[in-house]
């Protein structure tokens, strides 16, 4: 299975908001600059995060990105879904009822043992994907990066990072 590169940015970019403090967004140029990616095509994936409850757009001088919901309560499943949609990766077009040992078709009442299998499988890579929160993967970030990278980061998240914007009523 193979799935977009989109998913691989977003991920990196929830990721990324999910270490943000409440409020604080990131402005898409400033998260394409910092992964080393296409503005436009991340922004493209940005507005499919935000269209499915993710993140959050806010608008104006101060705002940027955000994460809509805590990042326990994101799962890695429901950013491949909302990049890559729902539908299975393996389409099973029945190939076993063609060519020179076919039958007639009440022959094959048997589900297709081989599309069985990899809806069992990709049954298990989704239910993984469901388990695995992106505050699990930005644990996972900060036990395993190189402590320079960390460093670097964080320098970079503190010149590019928008505060949260508190109303003064």
């Amino acid at each position: 299975m193979r799935l977009s590169e989109g998913v691989e940015w977003s991920v990196h970019c929830a990721v990324m908001l999910a270490g943000l403090a409440r409020g604080a967004t990131l402005p898409g140029k400033a998260l394409a600059e910092f992964h080393g990616v296409s503005e436009s095509y991340l922004l493209k994936h940005l507005k499919a995060l935000t269209a499915a409850n993710l993140l959050e757009s806010v608008p104006g001088p101060r705002g940027g990105y955000c994460l809509a919901r805590s990042p326990e309560r994101i799962t890695l499943l429901d950013v491949v879904q909302a990049i890559d949609g729902t539908q299975p990766a393996f389409r099973c077009t029945e190939i076993r009822q063609r060519g020179p040992a076919a039958l007639e078709a009440r022959a094959y009442r048997r589900p297709c043992i081989i599309n069985t299998a990899m809806l069992r499988a990709e049954s298990a890579w989704r239910a993984e994907l469901d388990r695995t929160s992106l505050a699990d993967i930005a644990r996972g970030v900060v036990k395993t990066a190189d402590p320079r990278v960390s460093a670097r980061g964080a320098q970079w998240l503190e010149q590019n990072c928008r505060p949260a914007h508190h109303d003064e009523s």
